[in-house]
């Protein structure tokens, strides 16, 4: 009968660790050279960690992932139309404090030009786009930026055209190999301006989980009960951790440049117990700990997918004026006047994530949604009621019909 040094009993700590894992541009054949600001990955790692806790807390007992890296980018391509109090909440939020506009801009080129060549048995890729309303004018400053550091596509775009929406959408779907549909499901009147952030990973274990192997097994629930489910099992040498209250391990992929990180409570301990304790200081701590040893592994085979608003989380973390329809300052954005004032209206994160034998499929999309509080007074005109018409000859002034309907029939 064999042993399991490790079973893997909690798909939702994956996130902490998977999330950092699906980062990266295209799958090219040379790594890059050009060196990066430990301090933006710090920064993102931090954050992430924090928004990751807020989102854990908000969904109580539910799965939770999310890809940190995406949701960085999408609100630091925002970040760069941010002005006043709000890009200083913004720089809190994200953890930007110490970085320059113009260093989290290199820095971010820098790390998305490091992201590629993931090397064999792995596929990554990470695109950015913007699709901007074509009767509003963005400032060029801000859409240079974000063309050059963040490779963004920018699209002029009728929002009130009937393809708009599939557009955007099939955009995401083209960058996320499929597995991300529907980021937008429509727009509103008073949307000006979607960024996007898309990444997409598909990854061969470096040692692959034989299917011979995999047998259903017993899964326990938070609240106790035990569900049968398709466990996966390995023997051999294992990067491990034995931490305080949790136990780890670290599966490679490809050549062994990106790997997924599974961290699991002790039966004494919970998940909630370690999310909460967890942050970027002892993450780091942790991936110096990690070595060789000889083992079993049992881990479930399985498919999430997940969808937030971010709006809550984000506020808590302290860059809800941003969301303010009256004071949130996005001058660097948009030429306001004429404009009345510009807000982020919804931050949206939708993840696909799938672990099997052979190794891990992942796809993340994040949407910047920018709204307008008003470009012109409006007005709502429901013909609900008996009514007069005509038609006219403009150019004589004849009036050739004219009628009064009181009960509209085919």
């Amino acid at each position: 009968m064999r042993k399991s040094l490790i079973l893997i009993g909690a798909p939702v700590v994956l996130c902490a660790g998977a999330a950092f894992v699906l980062l990266a541009r295209a799958d090219g054949p040379v790594e890059s050279s050009v060196p990066v600001d430990k301090r933006l990955v710090s920064a993102n790692t931090d954050f992430g960690f924090r928004l990751f806790k807020e989102l854990v807390d908000e969904n109580k007992g539910k799965n939770v992932f999310i890809s940190p890296t995406s949701i960085a980018l999408a609100l630091s391509m925002t970040y760069n139309g941010a002005s006043g109090e709000t890009k200083k909440a913004m720089a809190e939020a994200l953890a930007l404090n110490g970085l320059t506009l113009e260093e989290l801009n290199n820095a971010s080129a820098a790390l998305l030009a490091n992201l590629e060549g993931p090397g064999t048995g792995v596929k990554l890729e990470v695109a950015n786009s913007l699709w901007a309303r074509k009767d509003i004018t963005f400032k060029p400053d801000f859409m240079d930026r974000n063309k050059r550091s963040y490779r963004a596509e920018v699209t002029s775009l009728d929002f009130a055209g009937p393809g708009a929406v599939g557009t955007i959408n099939s955009w995401v779907s083209d960058h996320t190999g499929g597995r991300i549909k529907d980021i937008i499901k429509q727009i509103n009147a008073a949307s000006i301006l979607f960024l996007i952030n898309a990444v997409y990973f598909k990854g061969t274990w470096s040692e692959q989980f034989d299917p011979a192997d995999t047998q259903m097994a017993d899964f326990t629930l938070l609240d106790g009960f035990k569900k049968r489910v398709p466990m996966m099992f390995r023997h051999g040498k294992l990067r491990y951790l034995r931490g305080e209250g949790f136990a780890a391990v670290s599966l490679p992929y490809g050549k062994g440049r990106l790997s997924m990180y599974i961290f699991l409570p002790d039966t004494d301990s919970s998940l909630a117990a370690f999310c909460k304790k967890l942050d970027a200081a002892d993450w780091e701590k942790w991936m110096s700990q990690f070595h060789s040893v000889n083992g079993d592994i049992s881990l479930p085979r399985f498919r999430i997918e997940y969808e937030a608003e971010l709006q809550k989380a984000l506020s808590a973390l302290g860059m809800g004026v941003a969301f303010d329809t009256d004071k949130a300052d996005f001058h660097d954005m948009c030429p306001i006047p004429p404009l009345p004032n510009v807000y982020i209206m919804s931050v949206t994160h939708k993840t696909f994530v799938e672990v099997n034998e052979e190794g891990t499929e992942a796809a993340a999309a994040t949407k910047v949604e920018m709204g307008v509080t008003a470009i012109a007074p409006g007005f709502s005109f429901t013909v609900d009621r008996p009514f007069f018409c005509a038609i006219r000859d403009n150019k004589t002034g004849s009036v050739l019909f004219a009628g009064a309907i009181t009960e509209p029939s085919q």
